[in-house]
């Protein structure tokens, strides 16, 4: 049987510590997914124009914001951070499938 007590305030519902010293605040939020980065090719929504989506990245948004300035740098094209995709417009599929071996990012083709 549980006891309720007021003592200790405001609980993190993650974990279980008060609000004041919640745990939860300094740890880095994990990204779900599969743990296998993806380079995608899509055109659907698109006007039939090709896009290269990489999917299971693991980054931070800084530096999910500074892969994809330098994908895009090297690749001579646009591209956009969405969430926790990096979006590069063209089928630039293999370009990036080189530039992520030499960051020591461990990618996969797929889809498309």
């Amino acid at each position: 049987m549980a006891v309720y007590s007021t003592d200790l305030g405001r609980l993190c519902p993650d974990c279980h510590m008060p609000k004041a010293d919640c745990l939860c605040r300094t740890q880095p939020k994990h990204i779900p997914g599969e743990g296998v980065v993806r380079v995608h090719r899509e055109i659907k929504g698109r006007s039939g124009k090709p896009v290269s989506i990489i999917r299971g990245l693991n980054l931070s948004p800084p530096a999910l914001k500074k892969l994809c300035q330098q994908l895009k740098k090297s690749c001579g094209v646009g591209g956009s951070v969405n969430g926790s995709e990096i979006l590069i417009q063209g089928d630039q599929r293999e370009k990036i499938l080189t530039i992520l071996a030499t960051e020591g990012i461990q990618a996969l083709k797929g889809g498309g």
